[in-house]
Order: structure tokens, then C-alpha cells, then sequence
């Protein structure tokens, strides 16, 4: 056995001897630039007492033990890079850190890892991946248990407990946690924007971010999920992605104990509560939570609409929504509710449909007392109390609450009906008109009252159909007191009132106060006939009529 420990030890003392010659320093110490033969040496040079550390930076207070590494250490405040690197005129404070530096152009990567095959520059990097496969973080934070895989990466960590932020820009007094972020921050002023796809011409802030982008063209999704084979671009997404299956929310508000899976999406649901809205529209001053939003939102006034389906040609402002559209030409529905098994395109959808479920209704109208499921659909609500449409069609000066309310009416003036039936070959202006036009041919009818079995296509008409049995009408008309239950209901019935038929028939200028009253009196024009009956073969205008005439041949009607 000893034999063997001195057999051993002799190897690994000629490997550190070689490394003399082959002059090869894999380990660096990121204060002073310092590079080692070997670990221990990085570790004794990192665990020398700041007693003896005489040597202090006026600038930030930091010690050193040796005059030497103050003094490469003082660069960092002059400014003083005098190693360049000449492929690229980068500068460095260290020689150290232009020798790691210079690797990058030469691609050299010694170091493989067993396990996957990656390959790193240095012998430390390759260190820090292997704990990746083991799984092993020896460094864990005493204020949240987390643990991690470096102490530099604890550090970091930590700044988040304290909410330390050292590194501040000079231009605006922005802070950040980490150096790095400043440094990409600092682009902003400055308008450098490095790193360009050669496929777009999208311009990135840092290389890392360019390499995930580039993964779009390419296709490319190396991270895998174990649990369900959904792929990533990023390890960091694939990571965020595995909490869904372990249920893992470790980031809980203090506010309604709602829990996150990352702090990103904590801090972002805070602001909620906070009601900050700090990103403003300089064309319309509309206020956004985030950042992105804004961006995503000047999109709509530039009409920019980058991302094209290859199957119909639509366009969409961004990427996300171009994913979500192509399902409807795959059907791919990947949310399913475990309640009804109905299934949704996006997890958001699934979610906004168990609340049917529950019945959670949090957003409350301060006018009506009326509950809604998302806030978006309570802001939408108000503008009915404030009389607000900021959304005017310049054909007939039509107003509307919503912006896809105009663009679907516009489409009344165009005549453009681009979803059409298969079965019967009708066509409609939306895809949800569409869709549940297509539930009459299947005879599909999930919505079912508890009260008295009867069937509804669509779940708002079931909720109408509700109101006949609770004997509900909220909706009141000012002029004769009559109530309904449903508000187009009330918007019709107020039409008698003021005279108002904004439906013109363009063949004989005839005008109506309902769009269907239109339809059937168009049937007058083309001679067409609809309705036919099965058991005699009569033929009628209008459905109202063919449903009175059915009842002859039930016997609830004796003459016809």
C-alpha cells in the first residue's frame, strides 16, 4: 500500500513537472489575475489570512497580500488594459487572462469531459462542468438552502438575500448585481451592438445570447426533457422547465402566497400588486409592466410583422405568437383540462379555462360589482361604464372597445369570410365562428344546464341560458324599464327607442335593427330557401318559420 502512495504521488509530481516546461497555468485567481500549475496552489493562494494582507485599494477598500497584485489590481479602476490581443485589439489587464483569452481564436479545447463529450479551454472549467453530471454543489446558501456548484456562483446568489447591487453605471445610475450586466447595460448608451446575426441581421448585446438566437434558424434544441421529450434552445429554460413536473414553485409573494417558479416571474407578478407601470408609449402613452412589452407593443405603430407562417402568410410581431398560430394548422392541442378533457393550444388558455371550474372570478368591477377571470377582460369591461371606443372604423365611423372588434368589422366591409366549412362550404369572418359553425355538423353540444339538460354549443350562451332559471336580467333599459338578460339584448332593445336600424340592405336600401333581420330579408333577393323539410320537402325563408312548420308534422300544431 505504500509502495503504491509513493508510486502515486511521484506520477503526479512529474505531471507538475512537465507542466514547467510546457509553461501550461490552467488555474486562474479572478482578483489579482494570478495563474497556477495546480489547484492546491490556486487554493493556498485564496486562503491567505487579510491580516496578512497589508496592501489595501483606496479606491475599494480591497486587500492584497502582495504590492504586485495591487498594482495589477488598480488597473481595473485606470482603466489600464496593456495586454492586446492581436487578433481581435481586445486588452486585458493580466497576460493571464489574454493567454485564456487567445484560446478562444485558436479553438484549442484540451480538456473533454467523459461523461458528454463537451470540451473546455481550461482544466477548471472542465472541473466545474463534471459536477453537472454528479450533481455535486458543495457551496449552499445558509439563507435559502440552495446550493451551488461554485463559491463565485454563491456569491452572486447571495446578492439577491441582500440586495446588494456594487456596480452602477456612470450614465444614469442604473445598478446591477453583477459586472457583467453592466457591461452590457453600458450598450445601451453607447448604441455598440456587437454581435449580428448573419441570417436576420439582428444585432445581440453579448455572444452567448447570438448563439442561442442562431439555434432558431438551425432548428437546434440540444436540452431534452426526461418526463415528456419537450426540447430547449437553453439549459438555463430546460432547468425553469423540469419544476412544471416536480412542481417546484420556490418563489412565493408576500402579498396573496401565490408561488413561482423563477424569480423573474415573482418579480414581474409583483408589479401587479404594486401597480407600477413604468414603460410608457412615447406614440400613444399607453404604460407597460416590463420592458418587452413595450417593445412587443411599437411593433403595432411600425406595423413591423417579422415572423411569417409559411402555411397561410400570415404575420405576427413576434416569434411566440407565429408558435402558437401554427398549431392551428397542425390541431395540435398539448393543454388538456383533467376536469372536461377539453384541450387548449397554450398553457395560458388552459389556465384561463379551469377557472370555469373553480369559478374564480379575483378582478372585480368597482361600478357594477361584476367579477371577471383575467384583468384584461375587467379593463375592457370599464370602458362600457366610461362610454369609452377608441377603435373607429373609417367606413361607417362605427366605434369599437377593442381593437380585434374593429378589425372583424372591417372585415363586413370587405366581405372577407377566410374560414370556410368543409361540410357545407359556408364561410365565416373568424375562426371561432368557424368553429363552432363546425359543432352543428357534429351535433356537439358540451356546455349542459345542471338545471334542465339542455345542450349549448358555446359556454356564454350556456351562461345566458342560466339566467332564465334564476329569473336574472341585470341589463335595464333606461326609457321603458324593460330588463334582458344579456347586454347586446338591451343594445337591440334600445334601437326601438331611438330609431337607430344600422343595417342597410344594399340591393333596396331597406335598413334593420339586427344583422340576422338582414340576412333573412336578403334571402328575398336571391330567392334562396334554406330550410327544407325532411318530411314534406317545404321549403322556408327564414328558420324562425321552418321550426313553427316542424311542429305539424309533431303533432303540436294541427293545421299548417
Amino acid at each position: 500500500m505504500d509502495i503504491w502512495n509513493v508510486a502515486t504521488q511521484a506520477e503526479k509530481e512529474q505531471v507538475q513537472h512537465q507542466k514547467l516546461h510546457s509553461r501550461e497555468k490552467s488555474y486562474i485567481w479572478t482578483d489579482c489575475g494570478k495563474m497556477f500549475f495546480a489547484m492546491e496552489d490556486l487554493m493556498q493562494h485564496q486562503s491567505v489570512p487579510v491580516e496578512e494582507k497589508p496592501y489595501q485599494c483606496t479606491e475599494c477598500d480591497k486587500v492584497f497580500h502582495r504590492k504586485k497584485n495591487l498594482r495589477q489590481h488598480k488597473k481595473i479602476h485606470s482603466g489600464e488594459k496593456r495586454y492586446k490581443c492581436t487578433e481581435c485589439d481586445k486588452a486585458f489587464i493580466t497576460n493571464g487572462h489574454l493567454t485564456q483569452h487567445q484560446k478562444v481564436h485558436t479553438g484549442e479545447k484540451r480538456y473533454k469531459c467523459n461523461e458528454c463529450h463537451k470540451a473546455f479551454k481550461t482544466n477548471r472549467q472542465l472541473k466545474r462542468h463534471q459536477k453537472v453530471h454528479s450533481g455535486e454543489k458543495p457551496y449552499p446558501c445558509i439563507m435559502c438552502d440552495k446550493a451551488f456548484i461554485t463559491n463565485a456562483e454563491l456569491k452572486q446568489h447571495q446578492k439577491v438575500h441582500s440586495g446588494e447591487k456594487p456596480y452602477k453605471c456612470t450614465e444614469c445610475n442604473k445598478a446591477f448585481k453583477w459586472k457583467y450586466y453592466l457591461k452590457l447595460h453600458r450598450k445601451l448608451h453607447t448604441g455598440e451592438d456587437l454581435y449580428e446575426c448573419t441570417e436576420c441581421n439582428k444585432v445581440f448585446q453579448s455572444k452567448t445570447t447570438l448563439k442561442q438566437h442562431k439555434q432558431i434558424h438551425t432548428g437546434e434544441k440540444p436540452y431534452k426533457c426526461t418526463e415528456c421529450d419537450k426540447e430547449f434552445i437553453a439549459q438555463q429554460t430546460l432547468i425553469h422547465h423540469l419544476k412544471v413536473h416536480t412542481g417546484e414553485r420556490p418563489y412565493q409573494c408576500a402579498e396573496c402566497d401565490k408561488a413561482f417558479i423563477t424569480n423573474g416571474e415573482l418579480k414581474r407578478h409583483q408589479i401587479a400588486h404594486s401597480g407600477e407601470r413604468p414603460y410608457q408609449c412615447t406614440e400613444c402613452n399607453k404604460v407597460f409592466q416590463r420592458k418587452k412589452h413595450l417593445k412587443q407593443h411599437k411593433k403595432i405603430h411600425t406595423c413591423e410583422k417579422p415572423y411569417k407562417c409559411t402555411e397561410c402568410d400570415k404575420a405576427y410581431i413576434t416569434n411566440g405568437y407565429l408558435t402558437q398560430h401554427q398549431k392551428v394548422h397542425t390541431g395540435e392541442k398539448p393543454y388538456q383540462c383533467v376536469e372536461c378533457d377539453e384541450a387548449f393550444i397554450t398553457n395560458e388558455k388552459l389556465r384561463q379555462h379551469q377557472k370555469v371550474h373553480t369559478g374564480e372570478r379575483p378582478f372585480n368591477c368597482t361600478d357594477c360589482e361584476k367579477a371577471f377571470s383575467r384583468k384584461a377582460h375587467l379593463t375592457e369591461h370599464q370602458k362600457v361604464h366610461t362610454g369609452e371606443k377608441p377603435y373607429e372604423c373609417t367606413e361607417c365611423e362605427k366605434a369599437f372597445i377593442r381593437k380585434s372588434h374593429l378589425m372583424r368589422h372591417q372585415k363586413v366591409h370587405t366581405g372577407e369570410k377566410p374560414y370556410e366549412c368543409t361540410e357545407c362550404d359556408k364561410a365565416f369572418i373568424t375562426h371561432g365562428n368557424l368553429t363552432k359553425h363546425l359543432k352543428i355538423h357534429t351535433g356537439e353540444k358540451p356546455y349542459k344546464c345542471t338545471e334542465c339538460d339542455k345542450g349549448f354549443i358555446v359556454q356564454q350562451t350556456l351562461i345566458h341560458h342560466l339566467k332564465v332559471h334564476t329569473g336574472e336580467k341585470p341589463y335595464e333599459c333606461t326609457e321603458c324599464d324593460k330588463a334582458f338578460i344579456t347586454r347586446h339584448s338591451l343594445i337591440v332593445h334600445q334601437r326601438v327607442h331611438t330609431g337607430e336600424k344600422p343595417y342597410e340592405c344594399r340591393e333596396c336600401n331597406k335598413a334593420f335593427i339586427t344583422k340576422q333581420r338582414l340576412i333573412v330579408h336578403q334571402i328575398v333577393h336571391t330567392g334562396e330557401k334554406p330550410y327544407k323539410c325532411t318530411e314534406c320537402g317545404k321549403t322556408f325563408i327564414a328558420k324562425q318559420n321552418f321550426t313553427h312548420h316542424l311542429k305539424v308534422h309533431t303533432g303540436e300544431r294541427p293545421f299548417n
